[in-house]
């Protein structure tokens, strides 16, 4: 068994610059139709034509269906929906989610990249008046489109779901809806990618932010029992939950690709005090995360259009930076690319090795692994520091020298071509799950 230090993520993920790059115009020219729908507030008219929620979401279907008819039906379009009522609500609203699924070998494993395609004034309950959302969030549901076009050439081993999600500002219904299929439907989720806010890159005080994307994950997981709770704690896990390890993933492909965008990888679930639909698929337990711009501008946030003592407001296309949102498109791409290639992660990860100087590490195989990726690091580190490459024929193996007490251990999950899936951080068992 040969023991590597870790090598650049580079070398386990295809670059994003050696594949199809997204188009700033086709990105452009989405989000321009997106706001010319006038607004697609939840509550908006969802029979009109051409202005509202629904006729919005009959043509991102349409465009789905487009590139589906493209590529020989390789991509099934979709909606689910369900009666939400809440305070945003009171008098209940059909949320409607637009789905576009491209079945990968393994149909019942999925990842999801989405955006929300409703929007919203400074009121939350006027549906009516002009509400452009075009960064917030006609940059997400743009991106996913374009996601879509390309990824469509190329067949995978996971399901990929493109996903147009309503509700939003009305209370997450729209995420929740989606989180809640997946589980009815029975699906493994292996990551969610949530594309929020990510078109801008001028912010609230003026301030350029055009080379990094924040990636926001939870580190303990929003779905654990307390005894999970207390053997996370045991085990020191709190910086290698199944969410806070596709962030780093993405931090990964980010820096493999020379062409794109840094990471800011933030160590919380959502902005400070803030959530999006990324929160419920955490409530269930699945991996999830939210992208979103650099620097952002409340300005152009839920705001009325208007101009107020030489000061415009409002979310409108000219403030946006189409090359920028371009470059997040990519970096979404590459990283589903790079799971939807891979297998499933292995789960669980268990040690053993108290008391010794070896570290004993066992996981359940997984189909289409061809070796797995034994990681460990100082305890006292944040990033995976050495590797060992484990036969796909084999569950176990022992890290000589190596010592449980003072180093963390996680397990990848690799196919033939190298794609990589997310690291399992190992732990004991928990006792009377």
């Amino acid at each position: 068994m040969r023991i590597l230090a870790l090598l650049p993520f580079a070398l386990f993920a295809t670059p994003a610059a050696a594949q199809d790059r997204p188009d700033p115009a086709r990105l452009k020219a989405s989000v321009e139709k997106l706001v010319s729908f006038g607004t697609r507030h939840t509550l908006s008219d969802p029979d009109h034509p051409t202005r509202g929620i629904g006729a919005s979401r009959r043509w991102f279907g349409g465009e789905l269906a487009r590139i589906g008819a493209a590529c020989g039906g390789c991509i099934e379009t979709s909606e689910i929906a369900r009666v939400f009522k809440g305070p945003r609500a009171p008098n209940g609203v059909n949320i409607v989610d637009v789905l576009g699924i491209q079945r990968g070998s393994e149909p019942n494993r999925v990842v999801i990249v989405m955006g929300h395609i409703d929007s919203r004034v400074t009121d939350v309950m006027n549906a009516t008046a002009d509400a452009p959302g075009a960064n917030d969030d006609a940059s997400g549901v743009a991106l996913v489109l374009e996601a879509a076009r390309i990824l469509s050439k190329h067949k995978f081993k996971a399901t990929i779901v493109y996903a147009a999600l309503s509700g939003e500002e009305q209370g997450l219904y729209g995420g929740q809806l989606l989180a809640e299929t997946a589980k009815e439907r029975g699906w493994t989720v292996s990551a969610v990618l949530n594309n929020d806010i990510v078109g801008n890159t001028i912010g609230q005080d003026g301030r350029r932010v055009a080379d990094r994307v924040r990636v926001f994950s939870e580190g303990a997981r929003d779905s654990e029992t307390l005894l999970e709770a207390k053997a996370r704690r045991a085990d020191g896990g709190e910086d290698d939950g199944p969410s806070r390890a596709l962030a780093k993933a993405i931090r990964g492909v980010a820096a493999a690709d020379p062409k794109g965008l840094k990471v800011l990888m933030v160590r919380r679930p959502d902005r400070f005090g803030r959530g999006g639909d990324h929160t419920p698929f955490l409530t269930l337990g699945y991996p999830a995360v939210r992208f979103s711009v650099g620097a952002e501008n409340y300005d152009a946030q839920h705001q009325d259009l208007r101009t107020e003592a030489g000061k415009v407001y409002g979310d409108t296309v000219d403030r946006m930076d189409f090359p920028y949102l371009a470059k997040v498109t990519a970096l979404n791409v590459a990283t589903l690319r790079r799971l939807a290639s891979a297998p499933a992660a292995p789960e669980p990860v268990i040690l053993s090795g108290a008391l010794a100087t070896d570290t004993t590490v066992k996981w359940p195989a997984v189909p289409g692994a061809a070796k797995y990726r034994v990681y460990w690091r100082a305890a006292d580190r944040a990033d995976w520091a050495s590797h060992v490459d484990v036969p796909g024929d084999r569950t176990e193996t022992v890290l000589k020298g190596i010592i449980v007490d003072d180093t963390f251990v996680g397990v990848a999950a690799v196919s033939a071509d190298g794609a990589e899936s997310l690291v399992s951080f190992g732990a004991r068992p928990v006792r009377g799950r």
